[in-house]
C-alpha cells in the first residue's frame, strides 16, 4: 500500500452543534493532505455515504488566520489496495481549497475509504467552535 498513514484503530472525531467535525490539532507533518501518500484518511462510514465527512472535515477548518475556506472537488487519482471495497481498491479525491489572500488554490488528497487521525493540514487554521 502506498498511503503512510492509515490507522484502523482512529475514531471518528467528535461533531459540533454545526455538524463539522471538532479538530484540535494542526499536522507537523508537512506532507499531512498535500501528498497522495499521506491523504486525509475519512474513510469512516460506508462509502456511499462517507462524502459527509469532506463538509465535516473542511468545514472545521480555516485558512491560517481565520479565514473562510471554499473547496471544490477537481479530480480522482492514486489507486489504492482496499480491503474496503468490493473491488479491492480505492481512489483518492483531489480538492483544490482556497481562502481570501491565497494566490492560487492548495490541493488536497482525501481518501474515504481508510481510516487515520484527522488533523488539520500545516499552513490551515482549525475554526473555533463555540
Amino acid at each position: 500500500n502506498t498511503i503512510k498513514n492509515i490507522n484502523d484503530d482512529a475514531k471518528m472525531p467528535s461533531l459540533s452543534k454545526e455538524k463539522t467535525f471538532i479538530i484540535v490539532e494542526i499536522s507537523k507533518d508537512k506532507n499531512y493532505g498535500y501528498d497522495h501518500d499521506y491523504p486525509v484518511n475519512l474513510g469512516f462510514m460506508s462509502y456511499q455515504t462517507a462524502e459527509i465527512n469532506v463538509q465535516r472535515y473542511f468545514g472545521a477548518l480555516t485558512g491560517p488566520k481565520g479565514e473562510k475556506l471554499s473547496y471544490k472537488k477537481i479530480d480522482t487519482c492514486c489507486p489504492f489496495p482496499s480491503k474496503r471495497t468490493d473491488m479491492g481498491a480505492g481512489l483518492l479525491d483531489i480538492y483544490a481549497v482556497s481562502w481570501d489572500g491565497l494566490a492560487e488554490p492548495v490541493r488536497i488528497y482525501i481518501n474515504l475509504y481508510e481510516k487515520g487521525e484527522i488533523v488539520a493540514p500545516h499552513g490551515f487554521g482549525i475554526r473555533i467552535i463555540e
